[in-house]
């Protein structure tokens, strides 16, 4: 059992007893084990990210600042959604109250490592009977006491401390939660509002789209009251029209849904909550190639793992102590006097003591099993570090990829839709010519329409991508 005291060898001379005595009484020892992270996370660290070279990792420090990384989007509005967060999410005033909770905790567990003091005073009036032992008449007096009195616990084996590290490790774990619900909340609104703004895109595609097919339909109509065309071609430009409204009426229905939830995140009434329609270009920021080198220093649900692990380390030692003597000390003083002066030297009382030394003999094992409790909870925190780690890679492995591959398919399915153009210009002229029927003039509106919406979808999820990504690195591509 590792066990680390301050006073172990404090009696070699007899001229250093008392100093020893004293310091061991004010330091004591500490039962807990020496603290190490779990050795395994070190090891599943890569020195690259396989998506994308220049990427290193390093250990867990989650107070890299963050700033405000949503303006590397360079959206206004977006900026605004994001100023307004914090100050109206429901979710973030819970985590910042359950780490105001662990704050306070901690600071009454401290106390302990401080003495109890009390104060009172008290009056009585007695009459004691003249047939008391020892007494040869009656008495009637008037008692007065003030005083204290003192009890502090001697902290020799380091349960309190250990007890005060563990619970301010806890409460350093929820600021390191609060942090991660910040962060997941920022995310969480730049993640809707690009696909609101995809929705935007998509509707304004779709309005263009109503618009040629209503003039193709008029083309149609025309040529069938000419005799050129049949009502077959009429009825395939109704059903292509009709089909083009219909997805508009759903994207309206999908962008609504959207903007409720973004009112939602940042505390705002849905009813009276509404956001513009904007036809914007959707770009993501560049990925640099060389940043960050530390992912763990800036995750902080990373963070808040390890430090529950010391938390757990720290409370293997407080078990620990449960099998030496509780140590107390106690002391009392005051004024008393049944007349004259109260605050008087006569008139003083005190007592020093009792120091009691109590040790439990025979518990029926309740002892041994806290302290299984104790190590099986830092097992159990250590394995969740251990997982934390592996999920915090496996983040930006799955980001990285995403906005790589993503990239070329944006890149192929823009040729895509110029191609399906080409061909749905050439199959309306054909049929304005007469060289083909209004089948071949559906297929292509279809295909066009179909391309040009698997392109913005393909935008959209870049986006989305680039926020996911920034979530996974703990907040930016780099220290802001």
């Amino acid at each position: 059992m590792a066990t680390r005291c301050a006073w172990g060898a404090a009696v070699r001379r007899p001229s250093k007893a008392i100093a020893g005595l004293v310091a061991g009484l004010l330091a004591g020892c500490s039962m807990a084990p020496t603290y190490v992270p779990p050795a395994t996370v070190a090891a599943t660290a890569p020195a690259a990210f396989k998506e994308a070279s220049g990427w290193s990792a390093a250990a867990p420090q989650d107070a890299a600042p963050r700033g405000d990384w949503w303006t590397i989007f360079n959206d206004p509005v977006l900026n605004d959604l994001e100023s307004r967060v914090e100050a109206g999410s429901p979710t973030l005033a819970a985590a910042l109250a359950r780490f105001e909770q662990a704050r306070a905790n901690a600071r009454l567990t401290a106390a302990d490592l401080y003495p109890s003091l009390s104060v009172g005073s008290g009056v009585s009036r007695e009459r004691q009977s003249a047939r008391r032992p020892n007494a040869s008449a009656a008495s009637t007096f008037t008692d007065v006491t003030v005083g204290g009195s003192l009890s502090y616990e001697v902290d020799l084996w380091g349960r309190i401390r250990d007890s005060v590290r563990a619970d301010r490790a806890d409460a350093e774990a929820s600021a390191a939660d609060l942090a991660s619900a910040r962060l997941s909340l920022h995310t969480a609104l730049a993640d809707a509002y690009y696909r609101l703004r995809g929705l935007d895109a998509q509707a304004t595609l779709l309005n263009q789209t109503v618009e040629a097919f209503g003039r193709a339909q008029e083309l149609t109509r025309a040529r069938h009251e000419g005799g050129v065309a049949s009502g077959l071609d009429v009825s395939r430009a109704d059903t292509v029209l009709a089909d083009a409204r219909s997805q508009l009426s759903a994207v309206a229905a999908s962008r609504a849904a959207v903007e409720h939830e973004i009112a939602a995140l940042i505390g705002a009434n849905p009813s009276v909550f509404a956001l513009a329609p904007v036809d914007q270009r959707l770009d993501p920021p560049p990925v640099p190639a060389g940043a960050p080198s530390e992912l763990l220093q800036r995750r902080p649900d990373v963070a808040a793992a390890e430090r529950r692990v010391f938390a757990a380390n720290a409370r293997i030692g407080a078990a620990r102590a449960a099998f030496f003597p509780n140590v107390t000390l106690g002391g009392s003083g005051g004024f008393e006097a049944v007349s004259g002066a109260l605050f008087s030297t006569p008139a003083t009382y005190w007592a020093l003591g009792p120091l009691q030394a109590a040790l439990a003999v025979f518990d029926g094992g309740a002892r041994r099993a806290r302290l299984g409790i104790s190590r099986g909870e830092y097992d159990e925190a250590a394995a969740q570090y251990r997982q934390a780690v592996l999920t915090a890679f496996r983040d930006v492995e799955d980001g990285l990829a995403a906005s790589r591959y993503l990239a070329a398919q944006s890149s192929d399915q823009r040729d895509a839709v110029l191609a399906a153009e080409r061909t749905r210009d050439l199959a309306i002229t054909r049929y304005r010519d007469g060289a083909s029927d209004y089948l071949d003039v559906v297929t292509a509106q279809t295909a066009a329409l179909q391309s040009a919406q698997d392109l913005l979808t393909v935008q959209t999820s870049r986006m989305r991508a680039a926020v996911a990504l920034i979530r996974a690195l703990g907040g930016g591509y780099g220290a802001n």
